[in-house]
Order: structure tokens, then sequence, then C-alpha cells
């Protein structure tokens, strides 16, 4: 369906994906941040790759899941729906993945993906099966309606994966923190909220079988900020709405040479570093967790363009491809141009 540009941006900034609130102020600095260093992403041992997001990275990080779903072992998903929900429409995106005002029409999300796995443009989904996957969704969240998360964990379970639901929390539209800077129920910049509990203890668990306590203290790993440019499939990560900048955190045991896990962190609209500075990198509840479990965490950055002015992730074309969600859409293989460089 073509849309007139004007219609696009007017409609694209109603987008869940639209969250209010502006240009939030940089996180604050605390004991537990770490002063990013300019430099480069190098290979590490790496054993397994792993996805969250929340929002539109909540969508991104399915995408990239089901896409590498060889490569891709599981995933935490906060406040999204299900794979290819907009179906390359932005009112399927706003009123079938946002609101539940139109079905998911969630039968047609997994034909398609069985069919584009058979022509060999995702991965076979027999890899999906019994993958550990995480859920979270809010009773507060008003942007993304609970039916449509609730079939996000049907499309799940109807390709055999094991999935945690935590759907009992009374959060709003948000990644829920410990390090959070609003209140569990708001759904305000910088998205961040603290609702008195560890979701990222618990979907950690879920993803890697066990978990260590997080490290409180000091960090002691380095937070990287690097180009995203040598990764970007055109060269210009602006060109795709990704910021010219991205951030990874390594723990010093993995730059020892010590085998780690990857999990790629994906923030969501107007959430990224244009945005909330590293707000989002610094509280997310990773890097604690990545110190003592030895977990490299990447952290791709998106930004805000005419077509995308809230910094989402490409979850409904608005790049203007409709290869956004499987293998050889820019953003997609964007990302995993970083994840190929750090897993060897």
């Amino acid at each position: 369906m073509k849309t007139p540009w004007k219609a696009v941006t007017t409609l694209a900034a109603a987008l869940l994906l639209v969250l209010p609130g502006g240009v939030a102020a940089r996180a604050a600095s605390t004991p537990w941040t770490k002063t990013p260093v300019a430099g480069s992403l190098r290979s590490y041992p790496v054993s397994a790759v792993y996805v969250a997001g929340v929002s539109s990275g909540g969508y991104m990080a399915t995408q990239l899941q089901v896409a590498y779903s060889a490569r891709v072992r599981g995933a935490a998903i906060f406040a999204a729906g299900p794979y290819y929900c907009a179906q390359n429409t932005i009112p399927q995106a706003l009123y079938g993945c946002g609101d539940n005002i139109y079905p998911t029409y969630l039968g047609n999300l997994e034909t398609y993906t069985r069919a584009w796995a058979g022509y060999g443009w995702i991965d076979g989904t027999g890899n999906l099966s019994g993958q550990p996957v995480y859920v979270y969704h809010g009773n507060n969240d008003a942007t993304v309606k609970k039916s449509v998360t609730d079939d996000l964990v049907r499309y799940y379970q109807d390709f055999g994966v094991s999935v945690r639901y935590d759907s009992g929390s009374a959060a709003g539209h948000s990644w829920v923190t410990p390090y959070g800077t609003v209140g569990c129920t708001a759904t305000a910049s910088p998205y961040l909220a603290d609702c008195g509990t560890d979701p990222q203890g618990a979907f950690l668990g879920k993803l890697l079988g066990s978990v260590a306590a997080p490290n409180t203290g000091p960090l002691g790993g380095t937070l990287i900020r690097f180009g995203q440019d040598s990764f970007a499939v055109n060269g210009w990560a602006n060109g795709l709405s990704m910021d010219g900048n991205g951030f990874a955190y390594v723990p010093s045991s993995c730059a020892a040479g010590t085998t780690c896990r990857l999990l790629v962190a994906l923030h969501g609209c107007a959430q990224g570093y244009a945005k909330v500075g590293t707000a989002f990198v610094d509280r997310a509840n990773l890097n604690q967790y990545a110190d003592t479990n030895r977990l490299i965490v990447l952290y791709p950055q998106a930004t805000a363009t005419p077509v995308n002015p809230n910094g989402c992730w490409d979850w409904w074309g608005y790049l203007g491809a409709t290869n956004y969600p499987i293998k050889g859409g820019a953003q997609v293989e964007t990302i995993m141009n970083m994840v190929r460089r750090l897993d060897g």
C-alpha cells in the first residue's frame, strides 16, 4: 500500500512507537555507570547469541531471532507483538500491533514465517523449537495492548518455543529495571521504569539456564563506543536511520579471552543515544549482570530521520523496502554484521 510521504510521517509520529516526552536529560553519573571509551569491535570467544528489546526494539529483536534462528538462540521481548505483525503497512502497525482495533492476523504471520523459511529467506523454523524466550507486558501499557503481546506468546508457542510470560506487572510502556528513573506505571521518557522487581535476572535465568547475582558495585568491564558506519550495509548508518555510534559492554573476563555469551540489547523508540544519551545503556541492568555472567552486551543505536522522527527500529517498513524482517533487511543485516564481528 502506498501512502503519501506527509501521511507517512504523520502516522509514524503516532506509532508506538511514538512515545510522549521528547528529549530527556542525559543519564546522571553514578558509581555503576561507565564512561564510554572510543574504540572498535573485535572478535571474542562467543558460545551463544541472544537478543532482547523493548517496544520497536522488541519487534526488531523478534525479527533478528526468527530470521537468524540458527544463530540467535533465545530472546527477551518487552512490550511488543508477533513477528511481521505490521505486514509492511502503517495502519496495521498502528491499529493491529499497538492498539488492538485490528487483529494481528496471527495465522497469516505463521504462514508467512513457514513460507519464507521454505524459500531460505529466514532460517528454518525448526530452530525455534525449544528455544528459551521471556516475554514481558505491563498492565498499564496502553501503547501495546496486552492482546497483542498475548499473540506474540501464541506465535512462539506454535513454533515450539519455551516461553516464560510475565504479565502481572503494573508497568507502563517501558523497559522495567531496578535502575529506572520513572515510576512503575508511567509511560514517560526515558521509558526506564522501576517496579521494585528485576526482570533482567528473570530473563537471563531463562535464556542462560542459570544466572549469578549482578555486580552492584563499580563495573569492571569496558563500555566501548564504536562507529556503526562500517557495519551498515550501505556504509552510512544515518542513511538507515541508525546513529553514527553504537555501544558494547565487554566484561574484563571476556576481554581476557574467557568464552562468553553475547546479548544484543535493543532500545525502544525515543530511547536511543540521540534522545536520552546513554540512559538505556547505563540503566538497563544488563552491564551489571554481564560482569558476573561472562556476557558481552551489544547496544546498537537507531536514530531519528524525517521518515522515522522518534528513532524507532524498522519493523513496519519505513526504509521503503519490503525485506526489512528477513535476511538482507538493511537494519537486520547491519546488526548481524556487528554480531559477526563480535562472535568471529
